[in-house]
């Protein structure tokens, strides 16, 4: 099995440790996340690991031909090329072999009958076959399959990189990465640029991948479903759970419990030792003692809870009075040029309700937000606010908002109600803003930073419609967890963008699924039916791919079933079954009954009765009548059965 063993890595940035003896194994069957707090140098591991980064010392090892790609957090932007070029750069592993293809045919192109070209042609060989076992030939089917996975259209993979954003850069080079089929997958927030159909795509994919995946991700949902071990990185020390995130949160609940436990007997016991040493410290007859306890107080390793694992709390202020119609939308149309975002959209939101909009980028969910809020009136319809309601919008940008010229603290207390001001550096901490990071200028905060301030300004204020596109953005996990519980807490109606799973199905009471191609999609409080359907949109792709590759027409394939009605499809089938069973006995009792009056008129005392035969003899036919009737009502339901197992298969 490949392995890659990690031993005694150390790097300091001045006099901070940032990684400590850093140890660890990983193999080709590997499903890890790395998971630590802001800062605690989870990306610098993974820079270290692939060779982007030097550290002060190190061990690593690697079994033969092992292969490491590493995908950073953000900052690759590909400038020459099409889309579909970059992306074949992935088999550039294979150049070596090519360039010696090319000299062997050269060879025996230019060859003599007199020469010896065995060895050429077996060597010839068996690069046919590596480069046909590694899938080189069907290069071109595998780049189009992660490509379209990620959210590009056919029209894209030969647009030129430079013409996309930031963000699709991000996947083109995670689809680079992915191409290269390496032993081992380093996956720094793979799911930062990715909406939620990408999200699922990648999770999928990543359940089938051959090697071993090391993730950071704020996507718990996501690391669920992809890991079954996490390494914590906590003071430059790296700690291992088994299981998957929720169970590693499950772990260290416990663990964190005793350290709070150990923190508090410490503190009391350090205040004692600290008033036994301010009473004594003058007294000559005391001095032996005090510096006893000077140096036991020096030695004392002071316990610490990890920052990322601290628990958060926030709550909003009470949500002002308004009405049971808070948002009315009809026959909503909304046109870009030609393009056409929204064609006779219609919705009611009720006072409490919590609407989640997801779906594919680009299919307009941030220019429904806008025109809720009335940012962008460029539509027609009907958009119609109740009684009394007041909104809070968190766009993307709104962080330009933000008066550079202030602090951290005073842009929040220039709009903090006075009975929150006590508070405020309690709620700074719960947005990441702890210590002296509260008196930073707002012009010196990263984008990041600056989107948190922002987003805390907004739920500080008193409203009862919360209008939020990407709340989560930039939040860890401990982070989301905290404001998912305030969110919960929250007594009014919400509407928000999110492509965290885990967000969507523990915030949303109804989901509006918005993609490019088909009409908007609502979905009442079911998320588990939502999270079937993309995932069954995942396996029609799936089985497209291998009716192409077995010759079978796709379009003659039947759609995938909805969660629904696969429910409804199996409930009949149990339903047939029961019956099947039913028929099959009675048609055992017809059987014996019928052998029995078979018997009974080849008994001389019965067929030389002229009266008892007659009567055996109407028994018969309708015994026969009856199992006929059976079996054929049996043949029905066996043939309907055949049918839904097929559809279910």
């Amino acid at each position: 099995m490949a392995t890659l063993q990690v031993q005694s890595v150390h790097l300091a940035f001045a006099d901070r440790d940032i990684l400590s003896d850093i140890a660890f194994t990983l193999t080709e069957k590997s499903r890890s996340a790395l998971a630590g707090g802001n800062g605690s140098g989870k990306s610098t591991l993974l820079k270290v690991i692939s060779n982007q980064m030097v550290s002060d010392s190190a061990s690593i090892s690697s079994t033969k031909n092992m292969r490491i790609s590493y995908l950073p957090q953000s900052d690759i932007v590909f400038e020459e090329g099409t889309v579909y070029d970059e992306v074949e750069k992935g088999y550039q592993r294979f150049d070596a072999v090519l360039q010696e293809k090319r000299e062997i045919e050269a060879k025996l192109a230019h060859s003599t009958e007199n020469e010896n070209t065995y060895p050429l042609l077996v060597r010839l060989g068996e690069m046919e076959e590596m480069l046909l076992d590694e899938g080189y030939f069907s290069r071109k089917e595998l780049i189009e399959q992660i490509l379209a996975g990620l959210g590009f259209s056919k029209a894209d993979m030969t647009r030129q990189c430079l013409e996309f954003s930031g963000g699709y850069q991000m996947r083109i080079a995670l689809a680079k990465v992915l191409v290269e089929q390496p032993t081992i997958m380093l996956l720094d927030e793979p799911t930062n640029y990715l909406d939620i159909e990408a999200r699922y795509w990648l999770k999928n994919y990543l359940k089938v991948f051959e090697g071993g995946v090391m993730i950071v991700s704020h996507d718990q949902n996501f690391l669920d479903d992809t890991v079954n071990e996490v390494f914590e990185l906590f003071n430059g020390k790296l700690t291992r759970y088994s299981g998957n995130y929720t169970k590693y949160l499950q772990q260290r609940e416990l663990e964190i419990a005793q350290m709070e436990a150990a923190f508090k007997l410490q503190q009391e016991q350090l205040e004692k030792t600290e008033q036994f040493i301010e009473k004594f410290r003058y007294k000559a007859t005391k001095s032996k003692q005090v510096q006893s306890r000077i140096k036991q107080m020096e030695k004392i390793q002071i316990v610490e809870v990890p920052s990322h694992l601290k628990q958060l709390t926030f709550t909003f202020p009470p949500a002002p009075h308004s009405g049971n119609d808070v948002v009315i939308v009809d026959h909503l149309q909304k046109n870009y040029g030609e393009q056409s975002i929204f064609n006779d959209l219609s919705f009611l939101l009720n006072k409490g309700d919590r609407l989640a909009v997801t779906g594919k980028n680009g299919a307009g969910k941030s220019t429904l937000l806008r025109m809720l809020c009335g940012e962008d009136s460029s539509y027609t319809g009907t958009i119609r606010l109740g009684s009394g309601v007041t909104i809070g919008y968190f766009a993307q940008d709104t962080e330009k908002t933000l008066n550079p010229s202030l602090s951290v603290l005073e842009e929040i207390s220039s709009i903090a109600a006075t009975a929150d001001q006590p508070k405020l550096r309690n709620y700074l901490g719960s947005f990441l803003f702890s210590g002296d990071d509260v008196f930073k200028s707002v012009s010196v905060l990263s984008g990041g930073e600056r989107s948190r301030l922002a987003l805390l300004k907004i739920l500080l204020h008193p409203v009862n419609l919360l209008i939020l596109d990407e709340p989560t953005n930039h939040l860890d996990i401990n982070a989301k967890q905290m404001l998912l519980q305030a969110l919960k807490q929250y007594d009014g109606t919400m509407v928000f963008v999110s492509h965290d799973s885990y967000f969507i199905e523990h915030i949303a009471t109804k989901i509006l699924y918005l993609t490019e191609d088909n009409p908007p999609e609502f979905f009442d409080g079911d998320y588990s039916y939502f999270s079937y359907k993309l995932e069954q949109k995942e396996k029609v792709e799936e089985k497209a791919k291998q009716s192409k590759e077995s010759g079978e027409p796709f379009e003659a394939r039947l759609p995938a079933l909805s969660y629904k009605e696969t429910n409804k499809l199996r409930n009949r089938l149990t339903n047939l079954k029961r019956q099947s069973d039913n028929l099959l006995d009675a048609q055992h009792t017809l059987s014996k009954r019928l052998k029995e009056v078979t018997h009974l008129m080849s008994l001389v005392e019965n067929y030389s009765d002229a009266k008892k035969i007659t009567t055996l003899v109407d028994q018969k036919e309708k015994l026969e009548t009856e199992l006929e009737e059976s079996e054929n009502q049996w043949l029905t339901l066996f043939e309907e059965m055949e049918q839904l197992e097929a559809s279910l298969a």
